[in-house]
């Protein structure tokens, strides 16, 4: 079987470096090409790894490619993956899928209709500990789900996350994404309606919101809530956490997704640090997409998860600004 030919569109996402290095480790693989409007966010790489630039995506488009990975500003990516689907291309899009029901929407239609595959990326499902809830919850082992609450708290990202014309919201939609997409995948439900607060209460110079609380009732009937914020500071040991507790009526799962880590607390160090060392979530990640793509398989976390992940964060603004419960739209 011939390699699988990918490109990359787009380093604005930090992300993409992760997804680079994953698929440089990939036999399988053969990275054609990285557009980037802006060189200097790529200039690195290009080099290091004697990969073709672009500047312009569709100029990448026009080379003969199986797949590409988009990691651009978030409005970009309904464009992108319509242009990619209309060549033929199948899509691995960074989170969040889309910043509006009608363009994510748009996005799954397009590659429907040019049958190419389209898959969300949300790597914090291949996390053992997730992995091993979602596997006890499968069992039975603790009865059936009455709730579950979870958290996503990280660093304020700045640039172009903060501008909301780029990002299409603040932590509300950047941080509610990851963690829906877990609750959705382990209580097998989708959510229905949602109330939502945000504010910016960490640093008032932002454009955006930094903090949020959304509240889920799912269609059947399990309550969900998530803490989604960017509270972690500077000195804080590590950039943030993802975090669930899942209250069955036999038991209760606590998950800490990210808790594999050492303590070092030195002089040299300064401040206390969490060294992680645990599994390569982003690998996982774009092997699935690679394996399903090479053995004509359905994508494990398709366009569809992406947009009812989205779609509760966009309900929660439309939550804030009526300050009531608001129905999420199919």
């Amino acid at each position: 079987m011939d390699k699988l030919k990918i490109g990359m569109i787009s380093f604005a996402h930090g992300h993409a470096f992760s997804y680079l290095n994953s698929l440089l480790s990939i036999p399988e693989v053969e990275i054609i090409g990285i557009a980037d409007p802006e060189h200097g966010r790529v200039a690195d790489v290009v080099n290091k790894h004697g990969i073709a630039y672009y500047e312009d995506y569709r100029a990448l488009l026009e080379k003969p490619l199986d797949a590409v990975v988009i990691c651009s500003e978030n409005v970009y990516h309904a464009e992108i993956t319509i242009a990619a689907a209309n060549k033929g291309v199948h899509v691995l899009c960074e989170k969040p899928l889309g910043i509006g029901m009608d363009e994510m929407n748009a996005m799954i239609e397009a590659c429907r209709s040019h049958n190419v595959q389209l898959m969300t990326a949300f790597p914090c499902r291949y996390l053992a500990a997730v992995m091993q809830a979602k596997n006890a919850v499968d069992r039975g082992d603790i009865g059936e789900i009455v709730a579950i609450k979870g958290t996503n708290r990280g660093t304020a990202p700045g640039g172009w996350f903060v501008d909301r014309e780029l990002s299409g919201g603040g932590a509300l939609l950047d941080h509610t994404v990851h963690v829906m997409d877990l609750m959705r995948w382990i209580t097998g439900s989708d959510p229905e309606e949602v109330y939502a607060y945000a504010a910016t209460l960490f640093d008032e110079t932002l454009g955006v919101d930094d903090a949020g609380m959304i509240h889920v009732t799912f269609e059947n009937g399990t309550f969900g809530v998530v803490d989604t914020s960017w509270s972690r500071k500077s000195p804080f040991p590590t950039w943030g956490d993802v975090t669930l507790e899942i209250i069955g009526t036999k038991g209760v799962l606590s998950v800490d997704a990210l808790g594999q880590i050492n303590e070092l607390y030195c002089r040299e160090a300064g401040a206390g640090q969490w060294n992680y060392w645990g599994d390569n979530m982003d690998l996982y990640l774009v092997r699935a997409f690679v394996q399903a793509i090479r053995l004509g398989e359905r994508v494990p976390i398709s366009g569809e998860d992406g947009l009812r992940s989205a779609a509760v964060a966009l309900a929660g603004y439309q939550s804030m600004e009526t300050g009531q419960p608001v129905r999420i739209r199919k």
